[in-house]
């Protein structure tokens, strides 16, 4: 492919590149150029890759992408945002493989990766067709699944995940779309044909700055789509639909008057059951994952296929064939007369839903575990504290992420939030953690694994440590068993 037609749909301000040489491919790391690739120079978040260009340069690129000019001698392509190049040229290099699929976008705080995973199930099962899949936990392509670092990866990596669905067979995609996604431009380009907002709270403030900017990055979802579909439930929802440029619907777990609602709702500790009610009359949903938060889960799903054609009973249907997701309201097996539930909670929104979605099914205490990660927004953390404080009837305050910072320091920050009577321990060493709230257990108690989720490391000190936290319970539980 040449210059000229990858670069078709991007803004170009000036060039001394020969726009009709052919590209071999198109790289963002200077350390991965080959001879014949196109550089794109991105200003990032704690590099200018316009530093990189002599390497680039100097590995055999045939042309750099840039904000500005450089050097005498390098070919360049002048645009005013490489950022939003790489996404608009990864695209055309691609073939636009988006436009081969229909697109579902997915963006909140919570709920998402669920939500992604049951419109998954739901768009295969009643429309017996392949789908694809990006996503927190992992990326799919029918049923093959591919790791994952971030939530929506980087434009260029999208576009080149899009292109092997749609050459495996996938008519639909969906996505978990963050708000880093969305005001990063990693999915500039594409256009969706359902979007849906689940829900928004305190999260990525380090990035964002406020709340009002959290927001604004979220809802510019909804200017790229053709539909769209709101939890009426959350205080955010007029917000987004305020700036949709579409036709919107609403669906609410608490029965308001709107396109789709739950009523009759019935919990239990395996599973939810409510009536889903719409214009056209009430279909019975169940779906085997626990929680209330599992009512708007579905909701969301039924919406998604709703705005695609699929009818309310056959959502129905399929939610009641679906399965959970790992780290989300996991049961861990003890064999013991405790549970040990694993969830991603790390929010205080998601670990107030999920703490009080166990009281309603716990025959003793819920143990709250939970830490906040190093290098992120300080202000949740106190209110994390103050949610397991006043939701959970013992917390075990420990580390999350840590990462850069000393796990001490962030537990301070938590505590902040803690009334100084609250039944709790404090263990900086999560594993140690965990297996004292199993050695300390009371009998129906249902412990809490809060914030690591389907993860299986941790971030200390720059380096990732294999930690599963299913494997800690597992090795705990047969070395007392050996006892």
């Amino acid at each position: 492919m040449t210059l000229r037609e990858i670069l078709k749909d991007v803004p170009v301000s000036a060039t001394t590149a020969d726009m009709d040489r052919e590209i071999k491919d198109i790289r963002y790391d200077s350390r991965a150029v080959e001879p014949g690739d196109l550089f794109v120079a991105v200003e990032g978040l704690k590099s200018d890759g316009h530093r990189f260009i002599p390497m680039a340069m100097e590995k055999g690129a045939a042309a750099v992408l840039c904000q500005r000019a450089p050097a005498d001698g390098v070919p360049y392509v002048l645009t005013p945002d490489s950022r939003l190049a790489l996404a608009l040229a990864s695209a055309a290099y691609f073939g636009h493989p988006a436009e081969k699929m229909t697109m579902l976008g997915v963006t909140g705080t919570n709920g998402k990766t669920t939500t992604t995973v049951l419109i998954k199930h739901m768009l295969e099962d009643a429309l017996g067709t392949k789908v694809g899949l990006v996503g927190t936990i992992s990326n799919w392509i029918g049923d093959v699944e591919l790791p994952t670092e971030r939530t929506t990866p980087e434009s260029y990596e999208l576009q080149k995940l899009f292109a092997q669905m749609a050459a495996a067979g996938c008519t639909h995609a969906v996505m978990e779309v963050s708000s880093h996604a969305l005001a990063l431009d990693r999915v500039a380009g594409v256009h969706f044909q359902a979007a849906l907002f689940t829900n928004l709270t305190q999260d990525h403030l380090d990035f964002h700055g406020t709340m009002e900017n959290y927001a604004a990055a979220k809802a510019m979802l909804f200017s790229r789509c053709d539909r769209a579909a709101f939890n009426v439930d959350d205080p955010w929802a007029g917000f987004m639909m305020d700036r949709a440029a579409c036709p919107v619907m609403g669906f609410s777990a608490a029965g308001r008057d709107t396109q789709l609602r739950a009523e009759n709702v019935r919990l239990s500790a395996a599973a939810v059951d409510f009536d889903a009610v719409t214009d056209t009359g009430r279909t019975a949903v169940h779906l085997g994952v626990p929680g209330a938060f599992s009512v708007t889960n579905a909701l969301t799903a039924m919406a998604a296929g709703m705005m695609l054609g699929v009818s309310p009973a056959d959502c129905a249907a399929s939610l009641g064939r679906a399965r959970g997701v790992k780290g989300r309201v996991e049961v861990v097996p003890s064999g013991s007369d405790f549970t040990v539930l694993i969830d991603y909670a790390h929010t205080p929104d998601a670990l107030e839903k999920v703490l009080r979605a166990v009281k309603q099914a716990a025959d003793g205490r819920v143990v709250a575990l939970f830490g906040c990660g190093g290098d992120r927004d300080h202000g949740k953390r106190p209110l994390m504290g103050a949610i397991a404080a006043r939701e959970a009837d013992f917390c075990v305050v420990t580390s999350d992420n840590p990462r850069s910072e000393e796990p001490e320091a962030i537990i301070a920050d938590i505590l902040a939030g803690m009334p100084a009577d609250t039944p709790m321990q404090v263990i900086p060493d999560r594993p140690a953690a965990i297996r004292w709230a199993m050695d300390n257990h009371q009998p129906g108690d249902v412990i809490v694994l809060a914030g690591k989720g389907h993860e299986t490391y941790q971030e200390v000190k720059g380096a990732k440590r294999h930690m599963d936290e299913r494997e800690i319970v597992a090795e705990h539980l047969k070395r007392n068993e050996e006892k």
